[in-house]
């Protein structure tokens, strides 16, 4: 004699019921919205790193560098009217050229062997001035003859942000302990707190 046999309602219940549960707890466990953060932070100290590296090995191997206006006649940014400094000129508007003509004023086309960077980068949730907390990257000049800068970011991860397990931005020796700072001079004030740099700078 054959019988079928299935799943009654209730065992139904119950399956659903527990994969309900299971799918909670992975995803409070995992929680993708702090990985996507930290995989853009991660991008951030990256990108910051290989243009430190890019403007130093500029300034090394060229005979009479030019790095820009001082922070406080200009400031340079990926994202356009960003102003660091009283002062200051807003950020023009963005491109991403290495020539000279990109948010970084450096011709790095200009260099035996070519740029060392393929295109300036971009941060990779960038968002309007005015946004609190605001992310984009900063470029100033500290001095045109000793050729001092820095770059700034905003990090958006709890693990890298301030008090977090990887804190990048108080332990960077920068003057902002809520921005992740890197460069030749980290005494390079940034104005921060204004609806032109980086307003709501904490993550």
């Amino acid at each position: 004699m054959n019988t079928k046999k299935g799943f009654t309602l209730l065992e139904l219940l119950i399956v659903i019921g527990i994969l309900a549960i299971l799918s909670t707890t992975v995803v409070l466990v995992i929680n993708p919205a702090q990985l996507l953060k930290k995989a853009r932070d991660s991008q951030r100290i990256s990108d910051l790193n290989t243009l430190k590296t890019a403007i130093a090995y500029y300034i090394t191997e060229t005979s009479s560098p030019s790095i820009g206006s001082l922070y406080s006649a200009q400031t340079y940014s990926d994202l356009a009217g960003v102003k660091c400094h009283a002062n200051a000129t807003v950020a023009p508007a963005v491109a991403y050229t290495t020539d000279g003509n990109g948010w970084v004023p450096i011709n790095f086309d200009g260099m035996t062997g070519g740029s060392p960077i393929g295109s300036l980068p971009a941060d990779p949730n960038i968002t309007a001035i005015d946004a609190n907390p605001g992310r984009y990257y900063v470029y100033q000049v500290g001095s045109t003859t000793n050729y001092t800068f820095k770059l700034v970011a905003n990090m958006e991860s709890t693990y890298y942000t301030t008090g977090g397990g990887g804190d990048v931005e108080t332990n960077d020796g920068g003057t902002e302990t809520t921005l992740y700072e890197v460069g030749t001079s980290m005494t390079i004030p940034i104005a921060t707190g204004t609806a032109t740099c980086y307003q709501g700078a904490g993550a």
